[in-house]
């Protein structure tokens, strides 16, 4: 399912868009760079996603760049919220639409019943 709507600056390296489900809009949603990855920071996100407010940025989440089984890049993209009873997985992967276009997307989890 579709989550969201972006456009990647590559010059700046950050993709602009928002997010809209039935209960949830945010716009503008901003990946920034973040500052504090480096070779050193291995388990911090390569970007924070914030939403700018008149007293400042808010954050709301964080992404890391992954590779699929084929290859293909895309972004694994956490959203947190204090409303939420748990934070939202989903990936940010490239449109067909042009080559700055990205989508935000998730899928709820199945899980599979045990066997006995």
């Amino acid at each position: 399912m579709i989550i969201g709507n972006f456009t990647y600056n590559q010059a700046r390296d950050i993709y602009t868009g928002e997010l809209s489900t039935l209960t949830v809009t945010a716009r503008p949603l901003v990946f920034q760079p973040n500052e504090a990855k480096g070779d050193k920071a291995k388990r911090q996100p390569h970007y924070r996603i914030v939403s700018p407010a008149q007293g400042g940025d808010v954050e709301i989440g964080a992404a890391w760049k992954k590779h699929s089984d084929e290859g293909r890049e895309y972004l694994s993209v956490t959203l947190a919220d204090p409303a939420l009873p748990q934070p939202i997985n989903c990936a940010m992967v490239a449109s067909s639409e042009s080559i700055e276009a990205f989508i935000l997307v998730w899928s709820r989890e199945t899980r599979k019943a045990k066997t006995a």
